[in-house]
């Protein structure tokens, strides 16, 4: 275990050598702002609920779950929205390359304990979502009506302060959409897309593990050079890394 984390570390020093990205304090000012929570459900973020779970506790995830609650908080007392995607699939229904998780009844799919308050407050809009992409997610295939985009104009945002797992998937792509969105001209009112990297964590599954399972390469996914590829990809999309959230 101490030269994997040995290697992960080496591994993360030179990547974000090469790789570089520049959180700084985030100030919203007088910005008409909402928060986005992604995914900060059982199934991804609960020691031992479903495959995609941590196998044991985890830092990075326990951190991103303390600051999301405080941040929430604070979002509600101040009267601001908040929009919470929960990764929620049918029953039988597959997600490749996934393993069946998040199904519905399963309890996986459900909001960690620590966000349960967010279920019944009327200031928090709930999106089951069944892909990675929260954006796609929130359109209703019936009727086409987008969720997420209604939400934004209703609230006439300025700014979104976005949370949640997995940094490298869900997280990002969700945020590498919304800018193409607020660049096409959808959104109007929306001007910075936030992303504060102490509220979002990804996963660990080592070169060991996948061998071990049988699992292909594409597989393995070390938790701490992974969060920070996704940081700095959507940092180079024109999302803005927060160090802090400055309310």
């Amino acid at each position: 275990m101490v030269a994997t984390l040995t290697r992960q570390d080496t591994t993360l020093a030179a990547i974000e050598a090469a790789l570089p990205i520049d959180p700084q304090p985030y100030v919203i000012g007088d910005r008409a702002s909402g928060l986005i929570v992604v995914d900060e459900v059982n199934g991804f973020c609960t020691v031992g609920h479903g495959p995609l779970a941590p196998p044991e506790p985890d830092e990075q995830i326990a951190t991103m779950v303390s600051e999301s609650d405080r941040l929430a908080r604070t979002f509600v007392e101040r009267g601001w929205p908040v929009l919470a995607f929960l990764d929620t699939h049918e029953p039988g229904k597959p997600e490749p390359p996934y393993p069946p998780h998040c199904e519905k009844g399963t309890g996986e799919e459900k909001l960690v304990p620590e966000l349960e308050w967010l279920e019944k407050h009327p200031q928090v809009t709930l999106v089951e979502k069944d892909c990675i992409n929260g954006f796609v997610g929130s359109i209703d295939v019936n009727t086409q009506r987008n969720v997420l985009l209604d939400w934004v104009k209703e609230n006439k945002l300025e700014t979104l302060v976005v949370v949640g797992i997995c940094t490298d998937i869900c997280v990002m792509d969700f945020v590498v959409t919304i800018l193409s969105v607020r660049n096409h001209g959808l959104l109007p009112t929306l001007k910075d897309v936030a992303v504060y990297a102490k509220g979002c964590a990804t996963f660990n599954l080592t070169a060991e593990i996948a061998a071990e399972q049988s699992l292909p390469k594409t597989a393995i996914h070390p938790q701490k050079v992974a969060h920070h590829v996704g940081l700095y990809t959507m940092a180079e999309r024109g999302a803005l890394i927060a160090s802090t959230i400055c309310l």
